[in-house]
């Protein structure tokens, strides 16, 4: 299949810290400056307009889940993808599927919603021609090589596997057997889209319209973003506040500083500096949970000398001569978690998260770290470059502190030495252009909770998230064949058999878990994070 773009996670990953570690910040003034019943948020200004299909980073994601509702929801608790405007989602071969929207939901402007509203986005995300983010979610779907070729003009305008078939109903091609697609729809991309989306596109731009609990009712960017509750909303789920004015910090500690002086409500991203002390501060208030969000060391396997035979002994080595607990405890204070697989807690057992898959070859052990490196063959050139962007200051302490712990387990100072990139853009570019010749830092947050977009995005042979362009036949036959299982159990038990094979060749080392945080007021109750470590706002109530 068409693995997920790498821009997603890395750069949502890249967002967050640069919005918790950049020098400059604003936003201040009462909390409860929005009137009765609004709270205030910390929040950064969105890379794109809030298309659905267009959004791929943390802070614009935050708005779509205000605004929107799609065919499914991911549970603010569990992550399950349970039905919302889906009344039916039917497949004999899990390759067609029937889908019948619930009736009586309408968008914020009075617009019904029908099969259409999706089938119309879906058309218009897929497109070449509109440059839509996150169009490669389209590409399980029969005709999407027309609509959007990887090269040359798109050849057709619609997607040959989307039909009409009635009012509230329509069907979906994909041109693979894909058993978990219904619980990818949860996803904003195939949110769906009033007619007022295309008749008057710079109006709707300009105030999204949706079908969610809040409308969006101001934007000044770089100041303030403010949503009050849609009183119609026809979910189940409506908000119990009357609305949230997020404002824009370029800094965290600012946030946190408004937060503890009354200014602000809620801050979902609390600085390093006060992870000692916030939990005395907030007095309790101090939300630090697990997430769907996996940081690894990516290989260069484009180049041969990390690629020939015996190098996975080397890569292994490698992963032994981490010292993940300590780096967790002393950098991280408590907010990563040593990573024992590939894919994420927050799964479950069910959704195919298994505990301890990575084994000894996760565990610490010195001794037989430098034994696998020797046996391998040696570091390629004799040294390790660890490569990571430097612009947002996140990384270099936990970089500085993995280099140390292999040179200790290696015997060498200087075996390992970090090899910082001064942009995110020139990193990005760097690697897109194999340019880097050593492990270089890699994160992924989810798209959907299924333990097929922790590993086929990222491993299967030419997927656009395979950065170090690793490959491997029984790797790929094995997700093909958990992709074509109709039984969920059998579909998860073939991606842990793949997984187990990302494993055995050290694909990428798993480094550590990361939580999602945040500290709110003494106004605010009922708040929590989602998988996704986005803060679940209709949830929250206000004093």
């Amino acid at each position: 299949m068409r693995g997920a773009a790498p821009t997603r996670r890395t750069a949502a990953l890249a967002v967050v810290s640069l919005l918790a570690l950049t020098a400059t910040g604003c936003g201040s003034g009462a909390a409860a400056d929005g009137g009765p019943g609004v709270l205030s948020s910390s929040w950064g200004d969105p890379q794109n307009p809030l298309e659905p299909a267009n959004t791929n980073e943390v802070q614009g994601g935050k708005v779509l889940d205000m605004v929107f509702r799609g065919l499914k929801r991911y549970d603010p608790r569990t992550g399950a993808a349970k039905d919302m405007l889906a009344e039916r989602i039917e497949t004999e071969d899990s390759r067609t599927y029937a889908v019948t929207v619930k009736d009586g939901w309408t968008f914020s402007n009075g617009e019904k919603v029908t099969a259409r509203s999706f089938v119309d986005a879906w058309n218009y995300g897929a497109s070449l021609r509109n440059n839509q983010k996150c169009a490669y979610f389209f590409g399980y779907i029969d005709g999407y090589d027309q609509v959007h070729p990887e090269s040359g003009k798109q050849t057709a305008d619609t997607l040959s596997g989307l039909r009409v078939t009635g009012p509230r109903t329509f069907t979906v091609r994909l041109d693979q057997s894909f058993s978990g697609f219904p619980d990818t729809l949860g996803y904003a991309a195939f949110a769906p889209l009033p007619r007022a989306f295309f008749t008057d596109h710079a109006a709707w731009l300009k105030k999204p319209v949706g079908n969610g609990p809040y409308r969006v009712t101001s934007y000044v960017r770089g100041a303030q973003m403010s949503l009050r509750t849609w009183d119609a909303y026809p979910g189940p789920d409506k908000a119990r506040n009357r609305g949230v004015d997020l404002k824009v910090y370029t800094d965290s500690n600012t946030a946190y500083t408004d937060l503890m002086s009354g200014n602000l409500d809620l801050a979902d991203d609390i600085p390093a500096g006060q992870l000692t002390n916030v939990r005395s501060d907030l007095e309790g208030r101090y939300i630090n949970v697990p997430a769907g969000i996996l940081q690894t060391l990516a290989f260069p396997f484009y180049d041969g000398k990390w690629d020939k035979p015996g190098m996975e002994k080397v890569r292994t080595g490698l992963s032994m001569a981490i010292d993940r607990d300590q780096i967790s405890r002393t950098i991280f204070r408590g907010t990563r978690t040593p990573a024992t697989d590939w894919t994420s807690p927050v799964l479950g057992a069910a959704g195919g998260y298994r505990a301890g898959l990575c084994g000894d070859a996760c565990r610490y052990d010195p001794k037989r770290a430098k034994a696998l490196v020797e046996e391998g063959g040696g570091l390629p050139g004799g040294r390790l470059r660890l490569t990571y962007n430097a612009d947002t200051g996140s990384h270099k302490a936990w970089v500085d502190a993995v280099c140390h712990s292999i040179n200790n387990a290696l015997d060498d100072d200087r075996a390992c030495v970090a090899d910082p990139v001064g942009t995110f853009a020139d990193y990005r570019n760097q690697i897109s252009q194999k340019k880097i010749a050593g492990p270089f830092r890699a994160g992924w947050q989810m798209d959907y909770p299924l333990i097929q977009n922790f590993l086929q995005p990222l491993y299967y042979t030419d997927a656009s998230s395979n950065d170090g362009r690793w490959s491997s036949q029984e790797f790929d036959g094995l997700v093909d064949r958990a992709n074509a299982a109709t039984d969920r159990a059998a579909s998860v038990k073939l991606f842990q058999r793949a997984e187990e094979v990302v494993r055995d060749q050290m694909a990428a080392i798993p480094l550590w878990y990361q939580n999602g945080s945040a500290g709110y007021s003494k106004r605010l109750s009922g708040v929590e994070l989602n998988p996704f470590s986005v803060p679940v706002y209709d949830r929250i109530k206000v004093a």
